[in-house]
């Protein structure tokens, strides 16, 4: 990582902070939004892993509420390690949380994340949303391997949460809007079964942007259910009750971010 690149010292939750670079990826609503729902499926978690953790936005979110348990995040792009390692530590959670650098799809990862804690009984994740060749990618490589599939998409996540996850775990994962079908299809062709769909509207009255989907294993028997859509504004471009619940459900205050 080049450490004279500007970052900026930003609030993740009530009681922990990240840094990001000024110019690089930052954590923003489908990060929060998946941490909420993966909360939501598995509320008593002790044994998590976050795949593609990046800075670790997702996998502090989940320790700030989660706090008996040990986790675990799998992060390839050095640059990103890094910042996770550096946010890990300045939030004091060294001791719970192991962080492995390598490539989700690889199987001597998928092997050390095994190894230093599964099966697990929750594991997230917020892949990439655009296939190469469909978008140009930023110049600034963190934000470019964090939008385009550079390492892999959602089947590949869901790929390889499955083997990794515990018999009555439950595997969170978001997506494309436009294409909720790969996520569907790429669970079920690794045996797990689709419980929830939560669509994400930035705006009330526009299209959803993602959605997040929950996952059970092949013996699961709940019902699947395609909740409300999240509003994050409303028509006027207001934060709406939803999106100040979200930051409340994290320990954060009313005011909007910039």
């Amino acid at each position: 990582m080049d450490r004279s690149e500007p970052r900026t010292d930003d609030p993740l939750t009530g009681r922990f902070d990240v840094w990001q670079l000024k110019g690089g990826h930052r954590y923003s609503l489908d990060d929060v939004l998946t941490a909420r729902e993966a909360l939501r499926a598995a509320p008593a978690a002790e044994r998590v892993l976050d795949l593609g953790c990046g800075i670790g936005s997702v996998l502090l979110m989940e320790a700030h509420v989660l706090e008996g348990a040990r986790l675990v995040g799998v992060e390839a792009q050095t640059i990103s390690f890094e910042l996770a390692e550096q946010n890990v530590a300045r939030n004091g959670q060294s001791e719970r949380v192991t962080l492995i650098h390598g490539d989700l799809r690889d199987p001597t990862t998928q092997a050390a994340a095994r190894d230093a804690g599964g099966p697990f009984e929750l594991i997230s994740g917020t892949p990439p949303y655009m296939p190469p060749g469909t978008s140009t990618p930023s110049p600034h490589p963190q934000r470019a391997h964090a939008r385009v599939e550079l390492r892999g998409g959602v089947e590949d996540y869901l790929a390889a949460m499955a083997p990794l996850l515990a018999n009555d775990g439950r595997a969170v994962v978001c997506c494309d809007a436009r294409h909720p079908e790969r996520a569907l299809d790429g669970g079920r062709a690794v045996g797990l079964r689709p419980l929830r769909q939560l669509d994400a509207v930035p705006r009330a009255g526009r299209d959803p942007l993602f959605s997040v989907f929950t996952f059970g294993g092949p013996e699961s028997t709940e019902p699947f259910v395609h909740a409300d859509p999240f509003v994050a504004r409303d028509e006027d471009g207001q934060r709406t009750e939803a999106y100040v619940a979200l930051r409340r459900f994290f320990g954060l205050p009313r005011r909007s971010e910039s």
